[in-house]
């Protein structure tokens, strides 16, 4: 008897822990916005470019994506 219950008192531990960890702080996630490049010309190939163009735009950074390979402009929104 007293076996189990210190089996259980070490179980109960044990989730009690994991469960703190688990809530931590909470902090809000900023979203990420995107919005396709209306300067960028041509085809994305390099992201430092991409990247680039969009700041001139007033973006915090930018992505070259999809089949087309066009550039889309990121921010925190």
């Amino acid at each position: 008897m007293k076996g189990s219950q210190r089996l259980f008192s070490a179980f109960l531990l044990v989730i009690l822990l994991f469960m703190a960890t688990e809530m931590g702080p909470m902090v809000a996630e900023a979203r990420t916005c995107e919005s396709q490049s209306h300067r960028f010309k041509g085809t994305c190939v390099r992201q430092s470019n991409c990247a680039a163009v969009c700041q001139t735009e007033g973006f915090h950074g930018g992505n070259c994506r999809g089949f087309r390979r066009r550039c889309f402009c990121t921010k925190h929104c």
